[in-house]
């Protein structure tokens, strides 16, 4: 319970379908497992079945890499971080199996009908018209080295643990009492006292002795080092290199302008005004007044005062009118003219036909050369798989990456030197292809001197990279970067000089003198703030961390924060307790549901875990960071 209290301002998100099939993977572990298996060590067993080391392994890489990713591939963890990772990748592994036990024991079953579904409805299986895409579904299972046999029970088995886990996540409720209190201690508003003490107010510091530089430079490497730089090949096969190697005949090009002919055609279009209203008879005098050239503005007023509404639609086609009537007759009448009544289920439709667009249509001459590259790129995507399995198997061969590009006329591009931000040693953006994000991440989680498996960006490039070398960071020589370290050095002085300032004016009002008055005697400008919310909601522009920590004080206490541009004294003279809101009331109470649900859960799989005989091997344990980079 307190937990729930205590995270109420957390969203908890229902996990929907596409999260039952992608995200939950992160939650329950599916995507740990994908590609275990084999006649590995074992690490663990839970309830009769086993947790292979390679499995686990498996897994601690890609929390490594998730890692990597949110940190822009600068995270490093150090010895006891990857320890803690792979504890936490061990735990969610054997809560995965002791939850699967559970559902195996209480006989779930979900349906072939049931697992179609699922497939059919996710969100990231369907196309661009909204329907399930095979070449997406077939992309998803190749990212993540699936058949699809082998998906279709990992999803019939996720889909019977979350079966299990929903049934207890039901049971929270939360009484309307416990989430009044709860509404009102997040309404609750304060009202500040802020003095604003920038680092640029600062006078000058004196010039830095050459001692004071080299002592500065010296502990202050971050400041002053050159980044990691890695020496790389990379092997790219895109879309667009497959359907230039593509020829189309003539009759291919016209037998698929005829398919696509729609997409060629823009249909006669209407620049329409609607007036809609319940009455007939209204609907006949709006119809005479517009007419006789009465402005749309008074029409909408007429249709307004009648109980129904007037809208200019714009220019419009045909299907931008759901009603079949509706349309045919805004079709039909000439352009400048006023229709008469048209009854729907709406009501009374008066339209006036401002300009009409003719229909028109790009003949075969003007479109063959996109059209050309349309088709192509339609059957690169069904080819381009065919060609990386071939790429695959050749770096299975152990082929070096670079007669991989020649033997199957890829583009490579060899790097000499990138840091983690995508540029060289000069500090120029290497040129990647039109995805670097996700390749430069790839390169800053490779093995030295191994190649990575060819992966596929959600661009639909293929990619593959082998690291060759690693230059780590270093600290530049000081008559490189001495104009830096003597900006740095300044900026230092006047931060410490603004922060004596401001434990001084802090100083005084702990020792019972108001903040106002106290600037005011010490040369600076205070302002009052307006209400403000414990996450610096409303109108005092604060910065949150302020925010929360004024939230911790009485009235008339005060704190110091350092910003972003100098330091920030506040005190609260304030407090304004929160009022009762029935609607925010209802929105608390069902977070709080979700945050009990979410605690339930993490209850229940602790249970089952408990009860499931989990047996470690903590010798194979040890090895899940180690063989790992």
């Amino acid at each position: 319970m307190l937990t729930a209290i205590r995270n109420s301002l957390n969203h908890w998100i229902v996990k929907g379908l596409f999260v039952i099939l992608i995200a939950s993977f992160a939650v329950w572990g599916i995507e740990d497992f994908v590609r275990g298996g084999g006649a590995d060590r074992s690490i663990a067993t839970v309830a009769g079945e086993t947790v292979s080391l390679a499995e686990a392994t498996d897994a601690y890489q890609r929390e490594v890499s998730q890692l990597r990713r949110s940190f822009g591939g600068e995270f490093e963890p150090t010895e006891q971080v990857r320890r803690a990772i792979a504890d936490a990748t061990l735990a969610r592994l054997v809560a995965l199996r002791a939850v699967g036990a559970e559902a195996a024991t209480r006989g779930v079953v979900v349906t072939d009908e049931a697992l179609r579904g699922a497939i059919l409805e996710a969100p990231g299986f369907q196309g661009a018209d909204g329907r399930f895409s095979r070449v997406q579904f077939e992309s998803f299972l190749r990212n993540n080295g699936l058949s699809e046999r082998r998906f279709l029970e990992l999803l019939r088995g996720d889909l019977a643990r979350q079966q299990v886990v929903g049934s207890v996540r039901a049971g929270a409720t939360v009484p309307r009492a416990l989430a009044r209190t709860v509404h009102a201690f997040h309404a609750e508003r304060r009202v500040a006292d802020l003095v604003e003490l920038p680092f640029m107010a600062a006078p000058a510091p004196p010039a830095p002795s050459a001692e004071q530089l080299v002592r500065f430079h010296e502990n202050n490497p971050d400041l002053f080092s050159a980044p990691e730089l890695r020496q790389f090949d990379l092997v790219l096969l895109t879309p667009d290199d497959v359907a230039r190697e593509i020829r189309l005949s003539d009759r291919e090009l016209r037998e698929a302008y005829e398919e696509r002919r729609a997409e060629f055609s823009t249909p006669e279009r209407r620049r329409l005004a609607q007036a809609v209203v319940p009455d007939r008879e209204v609907a006949r005098a709006i119809a005479e007044a517009w007419r006789r050239g009465t402005a749309f503005a008074t029409i909408a007023a007429q249709a307004q005062e009648a109980g129904g509404s007037a809208t200019e639609l714009g220019l419009v086609d045909r299907s931008a009118l759901p009603l079949p009537g509706l349309a045919e007759t805004a079709f039909a009448a000439p352009a400048g003219s006023v229709t008469d009544p048209v009854q729907s289920p709406f009501g009374w439709h008066v339209l006036r036909v401002d300009e009409i667009a003719p229909a028109s249509e790009r003949g075969f001459d003007s479109v063959r050369e996109e059209l050309a590259r349309l088709v192509a790129l339609e059957r690169a995507a069904d080819q381009i798989y065919a060609r990386a399995n071939r790429i695959e198997d050749s770096i299975a061969e152990g082929i070096p990456l670079t007669e991989v590009a020649r033997r199957h006329e890829l583009r490579l591009v060899q790097v000499a030197a990138m840091d983690a931000e995508g540029r060289d040693s000069a500090g120029n953006p290497v040129e990647l292809g039109a995805e670097p994000g996700e390749i430069i991440t790839a390169v800053f989680e490779a093995r030295i001197g191994e190649s990575t498996r060819l992966t596929e960006t959600r661009g639909g490039t293929f990619y593959v990279v082998r690291v060759g070398g690693v230059t780590p960071p270093a600290l530049r020589p000081l008559a490189e970067v001495e104009r830096d370290v003597r900006a740095a050095w300044e900026r230092a002085a006047r931060r410490r000089a603004m922060e004596e300032q401001a434990a001084a004016l802090l100083a005084e009002t702990r020792a019972g003198r108001p903040l106002d008055e106290a600037a005011r005697a010490a040369g600076w400008t205070p302002r009052r703030t307006e209400p403000f919310t414990r996450d610096a909601g409303g109108g005092a522009a604060l910065p949150p961390q302020l925010a929360q920590a004024l939230f911790a004080l009485r009235r008339g206490e005060a704190t110091m924060i350092e910003g972003s541009a100098g330091f920030l004294v506040a005190s609260v003279v304030e407090i304004v307790p929160g009022t009762a809101d029935q609607p925010a009331i209802e929105r608390q109470r069902e977070q709080i549901a979700a945050a009990l649900a979410a605690d339930l859960e993490a209850q229940f799989v602790q249970a089952l875990r408990d009860r499931a005989n989990v047996q470690i091997n903590p010798q194979a344990a040890q090895l899940i960071a180690g063989d790992a980079p």
